[in-house]
């Protein structure tokens, strides 16, 4: 049997909504003892922040282990690149505190890199910023390149809004280290002590989950519970190996 990578925002939950069958898949995963973790592009928040997220939603049995962000997957590939970095941030706790934890310092002076995620508070004071630190030398680096996020009513703005203004003003595209960048999905792999062709990655997004899972090399799933939509499928040139209305019709024996 093979083991579980899944998103989140747009297969678990919809903003603050948990999506149908979502609780029955968690449980179906801890009963039958299948090795999983939840990947996402969310780098606002932490493990144990998604963990009680997920716990305030209904879905309990689950530890921070079973987590990785992309502030978390930056926060590895920045400290393979530069130990003690200075680093100037657009975006929230959650990756601020993954940068500290690879004792990184976050500074306003002269900074090695710009590091972007979403950020709900993200100004023009902030824009100004970064374009300038970017301007001046420091490398632009992206969390991950969502243009939107799933939410209740509808969808807002993510990080690739942000990533694209900072683009516009400074003319230089940042590096992403988030889906669909296949590394997030190799990091995450390493950490269930697997191969990623044991792995299927469960996914909303053709152009993230689905293309990074197939990259790296492993079974993929689309649910069409969040973003891509069945009359999409024909936009992209691959596809996925299984498509679901949501994550509580799969059958991990059938994958």
């Amino acid at each position: 049997m093979k083991s579980i990578i899944s998103d989140m925002d747009g297969v678990i939950y919809r903003g603050k909504q948990l999506i149908p069958g979502a609780n029955e898949f968690v449980q179906k995963l801890l009963a039958a003892k299948i090795p999983f973790l939840f990947l996402t592009n969310n780098a606002e928040q932490t493990p144990l922040d998604l963990k009680l997220k997920l716990e305030s939603l209904g879905i309990h049995g689950l530890t921070e282990d079973n987590f990785i962000t992309s502030a978390m997957a930056t926060a590895m590939f920045l400290r393979g690149q530069k130990e003690r970095a200075k680093v100037y941030v657009v975006g929230g706790g959650g990756l601020i505190n993954e940068l500290y934890k690879v004792g990184f310092s976050i500074s306003e002076s002269n900074p090695d890199y710009v590091v972007v995620a979403k950020s709900s508070t993200f100004s023009f004071e902030q824009l100004k910023k970064a374009v300038r630190f970017i301007d001046q030398g420091a490398k632009f680096i992206g969390t991950n390149p969502d243009m939107i996020d799933p939410v209740e009513g509808g969808n807002e703005p993510a990080a690739g809004t942000i990533l694209a203004a900072i683009s516009a003003a400074t003319g230089k595209k940042p590096y992403i280290v988030g889906k669909p960048n296949a590394l997030m999905m190799m990091l995450a792999s390493r950490k269930l002590g697997v191969h990623p062709e044991e792995c299927v990655m469960v996914g909303d997004r053709m152009d993230t989950d689905i293309v990074g899972g197939m990259e790296a090399g492993m079974t993929t799933a689309l649910v069409l519970s969040g973003v891509s939509t069945l009359s999409m499928l024909d936009e992209f040139p691959y596809r996925p190996d299984y498509v679901f209305n949501h994550v509580g019709e799969i059958e991990f024996s059938q994958l």
